[in-house]
């Protein structure tokens, strides 16, 4: 006998031109099985290693990565899932924490290469909006609907779409109401402060909160199918009244360890589950 999901399935299977049945059974499949590998990518050494201690991960010294390359994986089992944090170390010259884009782009393609996770998390530290959240404040976790970016501005027709970079992120209302986490769009942008042009296109994504690798996560995962989740601390008030690098570093020890019991309780909820059930 087979259920309503199942029969579901069989439909949009039958429906699907005849060259995109076997993909849309792969991905049909994908949302049935239960997630076991996930890759969680993290920015900043100070937001990963307490999840590195809490989820009891090792450092991998048999790097699956390019020799010379200063990422790093942490690496253990947690309850029923395979857990990789991947951080993208520290610039090989100036020795801070290879935060943006280019360092998150890269580190999710080889991640995605080596480890073929099931899911992806993005999990770090951001600011918000407080006009378009409405009373969020610090400390508060988002999990983001959509993420796009807000300093890729090419004024040409379609172009300018191409900038933005709007992608989804996988669709988890079961995870949002459980956990009882505030929703918004993600834009990300490779600076720490906001300019007058970055205001504007954050305000034009209609976003909420503003972090500094998100978007590109989004898009090599996009391009590699593989789902992606956002999730968010608060440091800081983009359209606060005080400087956003004092702001966050005066917040970053106490956000980090609401970082980090959200992150958990997140790994919590998948474990044992499929997509479908998020």
């Amino acid at each position: 006998m087979w259920d309503g999901v199942s029969l579901l399935c069989f439909e949009l299977i039958s429906m699907a031109p005849t060259e995109d049945k076997q993909e849309v059974a792969e991905e049909l499949m994908a949302e049935k099985r239960s997630i076991s590998t996930i890759v969680i990518i993290i920015a900043m050494q100070t937001e990963a290693l307490p999840l590195v201690n809490k989820f009891q991960l090792k450092e991998d010294r048999d790097s699956v990565f390019p020799k010379g390359v200063p990422w790093v994986r942490y690496c253990g089992t947690y309850k029923d899932l395979n857990i990789n944090i991947i951080w993208p170390g520290k610039d090989t010259v100036l020795g801070v924490d290879s935060v943006g884009t280019v360092s998150a782009s890269l580190v999710t393609y080889a991640s995605i290469q080596a480890l073929q996770p099931d899911l992806i998390i993005n999990a770090g530290t951001a600011g918000v909006r407080s006009f378009q959240a409405k009373g969020a404040s610090v400390g508060d976790i988002f999990l983001a609907s959509d993420v796009a970016f807000h300093d890729r501005r090419i004024p040409i027709p379609v172009f300018d779409l191409y900038g933005v970079g709007l992608r989804q992120a996988l669709s988890t209302p079961n995870l949002l109401k459980t956990l009882n986490l505030k929703a918004g769009k993600l834009s990300t942008g490779d600076s720490l402060d906001t300019s007058p042009q970055d205001e504007a296109s954050i305000i034009s994504n209609h976003a909420t909160v503003k972090d500094m690798e998100g978007a590109a996560v989004a898009y090599v995962a996009d391009l590699l199918k593989v789902p992606a989740i956002f999730v968010k601390a608060i440091t800081d008030i983009v359209d606060g009244d005080k400087p956003t690098a004092e702001e966050f570093l005066q917040n970053l020890a106490a956000v980090t360890a609401a970082l980090d019991q959200a992150v958990t309780e997140v790994v919590d909820f998948i474990n044992g589950k499929c997509l479908s059930d998020l």
